[in-house]
């Protein structure tokens, strides 16, 4: 995930910023308790296409 991009995209439900999981391809916001996945490098910033975060996933730092 390009850094620059990551910088400049926030939540579209909590406009907090994003943290990127490699492992999962995942734009996690932990402030919505929201999941947004990445399509071939593409960020998918829809709130229908979001998964929630588990408990722990949103205690974890």
């Amino acid at each position: 995930m390009d850094k620059k991009l990551l910088s400049l995209l926030v939540c579209p439900v909590s406009k907090a910023p994003l943290e990127y999981d490699e492992e999962k391809q995942e734009l996690v916001c932990k402030a919505s308790g929201l999941a947004y996945p990445v399509r071939d490098g593409i960020p998918v910033m829809l709130e229908s296409e979001a998964r929630q975060l588990t408990t722990d996933e949103k205690l974890d730092k």
